[in-house]
């Protein structure tokens, strides 16, 4: 009888050991995309942009592509280098990384650099949604220092908003002015870091983020400028580092689909700008004069995603949207948004 039972165990070893010949597991849309963002973009765990420079808001992209994609050896491999190469002393992250340092650059060094507040956001983002995915109590103690950081060299309380800097300093203007980018409002972090914290003050975050999208429009579009300086009078493009709707303020319907916030109100501006026919790149909102350039694939990408969330937000129908696929010839600002319009359709 033994020797049945051994025989049995040898022979549905053997059987086991065929299953990968004859099984295909399929990757899905993203998994693929994200395959072929590895390839094209990552280098010894730090991402490439255009100009071959690593950026905070590119590792943290890439961060949380790896989290949805459930890779979590390249997860740790690209915080380990960011951690190491990016992050300063007080936990926030400098801006950019370029490989032309020709020797090491220490914490006093990398300290000195200045941060961009949306690369500290969605790399805390990303940690934290590390930590929901794999259970790693690591990943929740980084990302809440990042957080503390964040609060506290960030967050501005400031004519009955709370403001994100979008830098820890040169953003604080003379007379009480305040120069913002909307785009750094990452909502779906936000909600997280509610969620993570119960610190009521992300929820108040985000909803100065959204009373700002709605009384900061600009020109008949009623758009938001990708930068605006706010008073305590009213908010200006006068002195505004960019007076343009462009990739920077096209970005809040997505983060908004991303947090499962469908307020028509919100979205009624850009649905309403997206329905004309060709689309440029940048809208002047000074002077009305759209650019001759057209809106480039990952503005494409969002508009594509936030329209059919908005028509089927109670159904699955937005899992059947169809997104470019990343490719040889996909550059690095399209990829990136082609992947994260994905993530409305990518199940945790």
């Amino acid at each position: 009888m033994k020797k049945m039972i051994f025989i049995g165990i040898i022979l549905s070893l053997i059987a086991i050991s065929f299953i990968p010949k004859f099984i295909s597991f399929e990757r899905t849309p993203f998994q693929k995309n994200w395959l072929a963002y590895k390839e094209l973009f990552i280098d010894t765990n730090r991402v490439l942009d255009a100009d071959n420079i690593s950026s905070s808001e590119g590792q943290g992209f890439a961060l949380l592509f790896a989290v949805f994609s459930n890779d979590r050896n390249q997860f740790q491999e690209m915080w380990a280098w960011t951690k190491e190469n990016m992050q300063r002393e007080d936990h926030l992250f400098r801006h950019q990384y370029s490989p032309s340092e020709k020797e090491g650059c220490d914490k006093t060094c990398i300290s000195a650099q200045p941060n961009v507040s949306n690369g500290d956001i969605i790399i805390a983002w990303a940690l934290l949604a590390a930590e929901n995915k794999w259970d790693r109590q690591i990943f929740l103690v980084e990302g809440l220092r990042v957080l503390d950081a964040i609060k506290a060299k960030l967050i501005r309380e400031q004519f009955g908003y709370q403001l994100i800097l979008p830098s820890e300093t040169g953003f604080e203007l003379p007379d009480d002015r305040t120069q913002i980018n909307l785009s750094y409002w990452v909502f779906p972090a936000l909600n997280l870091f509610t969620e993570v914290t119960g610190n009521p003050l992300w929820a108040e975050v985000y909803q100065s983020g959204t009373s700002l999208m709605k009384s900061a429009r600009f020109s008949d579009l009623n758009l938001p400028a990708d930068w605006m300086i706010l008073s305590k009078d009213n908010a200006s493009l006068q002195g505004a580092n960019s007076t343009e709707f462009g990739e920077n303020a096209n970005r809040l319907p997505l983060y908004l689909i991303l947090a499962q916030d469908y307020q028509a109100d919100l979205m009624a501006p850009f649905l309403d700008f997206w329905s004309q026919g060709t689309l440029p790149a940048t809208v002047n909102l000074s002077t009305g004069e759209a650019s001759e350039q057209l809106a480039n694939g990952a503005m494409q990408a969002i508009k594509t995603v936030t329209e059919a969330k908005m028509k089927h937000e109670d159904t699955d129908v937005v899992s059947e949207v169809i997104l470019p696929e990343v490719t040889a010839e996909t550059d690095y600002d399209t990829a990136t948004f082609i992947l994260l319009s994905q993530l409305p359709i990518v199940k945790m």
